[in-house]
């Protein structure tokens, strides 16, 4: 099967294409109607497994004229209050007004800079999206949100304002708000920068400028970057950067973007492929996610919690296991509860009040990918959590795009 071979190919050359292949096969595509509200009883929300979550709504893969989805970000206007999903596509980036959930209006995309591609990420600053794909000569793409307010005749077809090809491919884009700066990572293995992150200043979101970069522990497949305010008081006001390459978990101070300087590194047992993680609001604790332990392991959704009160030496803290065997991907915090893309098994809500005492505790799911809970790519890829409506926006490879939100 074409996904056990490129995953074979994946674990042998280290290649960073462990998310899914370029499209699912025909019959994996769920396709679904736009859908209205569905509420989470008996554990069902429609053909959906759920627990205290309801669907608002939902569009599919046809409605985008896509084939696969891949990962999502959310936009608020703060001049009208609207709330926007931005979809990744394999062929380029959806933008979604999800602010009536009784009428979801699709609004257009931005196609691809260059050709498809299953791999697409994207994060806004400034009312400006930021977007690269792992398409050949990609570069990131910088589109005005704002553009989104006056949309006359739905779905347009966009123009990126600005494209800026410091870079070729790209696997992800991170983006420190507090500092106006992005880091691409998961380019060229044999660029400047060795696959870790190209340093760009965003300030002036239509001309970003190349600012260095850090690659000297190699592949950084994701990352997040903080301007640190966390119990290490060594660091306190510094940019850090943590970066999940692949096969180690590295801290980095990049506050001197000229000089940036390795803290730490940290491996751990049973690993598969170190892929994502986000810290804690305390920035105490990051919680990490390996997408190949489940599968070169058979463990449960495998979750691994670092203590890092001291930056330079982290240590392990708590490992927790999920309900199912479904490989756990993209994983955020907000306020005492981690959100995980857990592929097969959908959106797991974590309540992580309890992790300091060592205990995480499952408090909600909506399962987008009803077929199973194996160990496979397919399924929930990302998440958004962050509008305040407290809506969540969920990107399933298959089928598409789901707002979700907590049962009252």
């Amino acid at each position: 099967m074409k996904k056990t071979f490129l995953l074979f190919l994946c674990l042998l050359f280290l290649a960073g294409c462990s998310d899914s292949d370029d499209s699912p096969a025909d019959d994996d595509i769920i396709e679904n109607p736009q859908s209205g509200f569905l509420p989470c009883e008996n554990g069902m929300a429609g053909i959906y497994p759920c627990n205290g979550y309801d669907l608002l709504g939902q569009i599919n893969l046809t409605q985008f004229s896509a084939s696969s989805a891949n990962d999502i970000w959310g936009w608020t206007d703060t001049s009208t209050g609207k709330e926007y999903a931005l979809v990744g596509l394999n062929n380029g980036t959806g933008f979604v007004d999800i602010t009536d959930t009784e009428e979801l209006i699709y609004l257009g995309k931005l196609p691809s800079a260059t050709t498809s591609s299953s791999w697409r990420d994207i994060k806004v600053y400034q009312d400006h999206a930021f977007i690269v794909s792992e398409a050949g000569g990609h570069g990131m793409q910088v589109f005005d949100l704002t553009k989104l307010r006056n949309v006359a005749n739905a779905p347009e077809t966009f123009e990126a304002d600005t494209r800026y090809t410091g870079f070729g491919s790209a696997h992800n884009i991170v983006i420190n708000e507090g500092s106006g700066y992005a880091y691409a990572v998961g380019t060229a293995r044999n660029d400047l920068y060795n696959g870790g992150a190209h340093f760009i200043d965003i300030q002036d979101p239509k001309n970003p400028i190349a600012a260095g970069g850090y690659g000297a522990n190699g592949y950084s497949h994701d990352a997040q970057v903080v301007t640190y305010n966390g119990p290490d008081i060594d660091y306190n006001g510094q940019e850090i950067f943590i970066g999940a390459n692949e096969n180690q978990m590295t801290i980095v101070d990049i506050t001197d973007k000229d000089n940036p300087s390795e803290i730490s590194t940290i491996q751990y047992a049973n690993l598969g492929y170190t892929h994502q993680g986000w810290f804690s609001e305390d920035q105490r604790y990051f919680i990490l996610g390996d997408e190949l332990d489940e599968i070169n392991f058979g463990f449960n959704s495998r979750t691994l919690v670092f203590d890092l009160s001291d930056l330079d030496n982290p240590v392990l803290h708590y490992t927790y296991s999920g309900e199912t065997s479904a490989i756990d991907h993209n994983g955020y915090v907000k306020g005492d509860v981690f959100y995980l893309a857990n592929y097969t098994a959908g959106v797991r809500i974590l309540d992580i009040s309890g992790i300091d005492g060592k205990s995480i505790v499952e408090e909600g799911f909506f399962d987008t990918y009803p077929s199973n809970n194996t160990a496979a790519f397919e399924g929930v890829w990302s998440i958004y959590t962050y509008f305040e409506s407290e809506k969540i926006i969920v990107n399933d490879i298959n089928s598409g795009l789901f707002v979700i939100k907590k049962s009252n």
